[in-house]
């Protein structure tokens, strides 16, 4: 049953990044694509919509309590107002909402992401830094709850 459930998340994992990548490029609005260090720790991908909102999808390792793949997805909105005293580039806080999947050894592990962040978008290099911390309401096997943080950065195409 992991399996099956690890094929069908990856599966579907490639399946939006790549409809992603296409959407932001025919878009103009880009795909950011990159790796995450902390809580978990993976790869990271975010794709603008438009100039504040942005999908960003997770495909990483739970170093800690877990030990487990973990996938995430969320829906993020940006504020670019708050830091705008930024002499090069700028720096949105984000915040969003979206859903965890841990694959576990023992069951999965599925929740409910509140993901908030800061994200540093250089001006002159197609490069962008993020710290994020997720608060997360697990919903099965068990309701808990539980936080995820990382910092990381982002090539965007």
């Amino acid at each position: 049953m992991k399996k099956i459930l690890l094929t069908a998340f990856l599966t579907a994992f490639l399946s939006i990044s790549l409809t992603t990548i296409t959407h932001a490029q025919e878009a103009g609005d880009g795909v950011g694509i990159g790796f995450m260090v902390g809580e978990p720790t993976g790869l990271s991908l975010k794709s603008w919509t438009d100039n504040n909102n942005a999908f960003d999808v997770g495909l990483a390792w739970s170093l800690g309590r877990y030990d487990a793949v973990t996938i995430h997805a969320d829906y993020l909105w940006h504020n670019f107002e708050l830091f705008n005293d930024i002499e090069s580039g700028s720096m949105p806080l984000y915040y969003g909402i979206g859903g965890r999947l841990i694959l576990a050894d023992d069951d999965a592990v599925i929740g409910a992401r509140v993901p908030v962040g800061l994200n540093y978008l250089f001006e002159d290099a197609p490069v962008g830094l993020f710290l994020e911390v997720a608060p997360i309401f697990n919903l099965a096997p068990e309701t808990d709850f539980d936080v995820d943080g990382a910092l990381g950065v982002r090539f965007y195409l």
